[in-house]
């Protein structure tokens, strides 16, 4: 198959819009804690899509995954679960940021670590799946340049912190109440730096499972969809740990019964999409209304995590038909999620009641992360060169 990188360019920024979307269905979800509605929907995400897909489109998966060398399948499941940590984060950036500032930080810090992870790793493990260590890297020209495009991403970031700084200080609280239900800059920028760090891992595990794309291709499956094999083995190991954390919070906040409950305890009459009280489309306060819309929450949850294992279909497909200019496929990943998350951010009024200060920074810090991907992209494609 001849590749088409402008069609390429098409499937990641439909990645992008998929993952900059997909909480926006979480929004519906009335009565469930945090913990059960991101389970819910987490189990579409890592486990039912995956494979359902994977069975569908691609050839002889059970055997194509039988006959990898216990080393491949390890390492792809190890960093997709240390992606999981980034995946499991991602939700409580939200929670704490909002879709436009959380995605922004949260994903300006994957752009820069999803640089660098693999080489740093190399470092320590000599046998990891990496072509160059960190300081092979910093050695050469193409490196340098694509170390700097991870300062400039540093640089975007410290602006949209500063921009969330500067709502917070600006917004009076009932405003951010009514957007962000648990608004919270401190703590945010927090989760939503771990977020990004280990999302980041989640290129490794991609990187790490090429040889399982290379056996379904041989296996006679079209090109398009030769990434979904290894989807299959890297959520999985974000599935757990996601799966492992949400029932430890289940138990803590006694929030297991949610699952099959139509009426939710006293305690959780208010909890929101937030999977806390108060906040946009929860219930009134001093509400006593106890009933949980089973159904709805369900269905909400599951658009939600099917849409979230969207973005890993189109970035496996937009990979392959990159061809040459396959080095820029990260990027355009990352500066697409962060785009249609600033958009979702506008759309739901995240920054309804800030100044113009506050909007000009939060446009500036986008700006400038969707800056750094074209540099790190650049230094990438001179290495390309020979």
């Amino acid at each position: 198959m001849i590749p088409h990188p402008f069609l390429g360019v098409v499937f990641h920024w439909l990645g992008g819009l998929a993952s900059g979307s997909f909480y926006v269905p979480y929004r519906g979800v009335k009565k469930w804690s945090w913990e059960t509605y991101w389970l819910t929907g987490g189990i579409f995400s890592w486990i039912l899509c995956p494979w359902a897909l994977a069975l569908l489109l691609t050839q002889d998966l059970g055997r194509v995954l039988a006959q990898q060398s216990l080393s491949t399948l390890w390492w792809t499941y190890f960093f997709g679960l240390l992606w999981g940590f980034g995946g499991l984060t991602y939700g409580l950036t939200m929670r704490y940021l909002g879709l436009s500032l959380g995605t922004g930080v949260a994903l300006g810090y994957c752009a820069a670590f999803g640089t660098l992870v693999p080489p740093v790793f190399k470092l320590f493990v000599p046998t990891a799946p990496v072509a160059e260590s960190i300081v092979q890297i910093a050695s050469s020209r193409p490196g340098q340049i694509t170390l700097a495009g991870v300062g400039v991403c540093l640089f975007g970031i410290a602006i949209a912190a500063l921009a969330g700084l500067t709502k917070e200080r600006e917004m009076p609280a009932e405003q951010k109440q009514k957007t962000i239900a648990e608004f919270s800059f401190g703590k945010g920028l927090l989760v939503a730096t771990f977020c990004g760090i280990m999302s980041a891992c989640f290129a490794f595990a991609l990187t790490a499972g090429s040889p399982i794309s290379e056996a379904s291709l041989a296996a006679g499956t079209s090109r398009l969809w030769t990434g979904l094999p290894k989807l299959v083995v890297v959520l999985l190991g974000g599935f757990t740990t996601n799966f492992i954390w949400c029932l430890v919070l289940n138990r803590r906040n006694r929030t297991g019964y949610q699952y099959f409950a139509r009426q939710v305890r006293p305690e959780h009459a208010h909890l929101t999409a937030s999977g806390e009280i108060a906040g946009a489309g929860g219930a009134a306060a001093g509400s006593t209304d106890l009933s949980a819309p089973l159904l709805r929450n369900y269905l909400f949850s599951a658009l939600a995590g099917t849409t979230w294992y969207l973005q890993f279909f189109f970035y496996t497909m937009g990979e392959t038909q990159m061809g040459k200019f396959s080095f820029a496929s990260w990027t355009l990943h990352m500066a697409s999620i962060i785009i249609f998350a600033t958009m979702w951010g506008w759309i739901l009024h995240e920054w309804k009641g800030s100044s113009r200060r506050a909007h000009l920074l939060i446009a500036g810090g986008v700006v400038t992360l969707l800056l750094s991907t074209v540099v790190i992209g650049y230094g990438t494609y001179l290495k390309t060169l020979p």
